[in-house]
């Protein structure tokens, strides 16, 4: 039987959501308070509804207690946005995940229960910053504060050398980071070995403290 999930909030983040989550295979709930939202979507998602969220009747009459996962996806709203998380989360939604716009707004849901509080414009911030200035960047993900994995090409300095030989095999190397993992083609390598060659071609997933992950990309790129 698939999972079942709720997306309250039908801005582009909601939508983008709500696709992918029907892509995974679940069956996905799309709810706003707006009728023109709902009538601009027609089509593009399977099963919507209009309804307040902040309506422990309307919820209860959805049968949200049934319901593995619940995305408030809600912007704009900050008040409906607390609301509706804290009764999906009363209601008994196994899983529930709120968008936030701010360290205080973040700093509130998690005091009223939400499993996972995500803010989309800043983690797009962080990835651009670490991204924009290095062609060889393709993506960063923030794991903790001030430690992310890098997503690179291989510069042009390592291609050909071990990866102990370029620095990238712990803490005790050059860089001070680890290469976690490496795509090759369509096959993954997870943890490499240090004595792994890296290829031209390859695309590396390196761990580290972000000022040394800055400083490896300085490095390569005065190379």
């Amino acid at each position: 039987m698939a999972r079942q999930a709720i997306v309250v909030g039908l801005g582009r983040f909601g939508i983008s959501l709500a696709q992918e989550l029907d892509t995974l295979g679940f069956d996905v709930l799309a709810l706003d308070s707006s009728d023109h939202v709902i009538e601009n979507l027609q089509g593009q998602l399977t099963y919507m509804i209009k309804g307040d969220s902040t309506s422990e009747a309307v919820l209860r009459d959805l049968g949200i207690a049934n319901y593995d996962l619940g995305i408030v996806a809600i912007g704009s709203d900050i008040q409906a946005n607390i609301m509706t998380t804290i009764l999906l989360k009363t209601l008994g939604v196994k899983q529930v995940i709120a968008r936030s716009n701010n360290t205080l707004h973040t700093q509130t849901l998690e005091r009223v229960g939400a499993d996972k509080v995500v803010n989309p414009e800043h983690d797009a911030g962080v990835r651009m910053a670490h991204t924009l200035f290095n062609p060889d960047v393709q993506d960063y993900l923030s794991v903790a504060s001030k430690f992310g994995i890098s997503r690179v090409k291989p510069p042009t300095n390592v291609v050909g050398k071990t990866i102990e030989e370029s620095g990238l095999g712990g803490t005790r190397d050059k860089y001070g980071v680890s290469v976690i993992a490496l795509r090759r083609g369509k096959d993954p390598i997870i943890f490499p070995a240090k004595d792994e060659s890296i290829r031209e071609n390859d695309v590396l997933f390196i761990a580290g403290r972000d000022d040394l992950l800055d400083r490896m990309r300085s490095e390569d790129i005065n190379n």
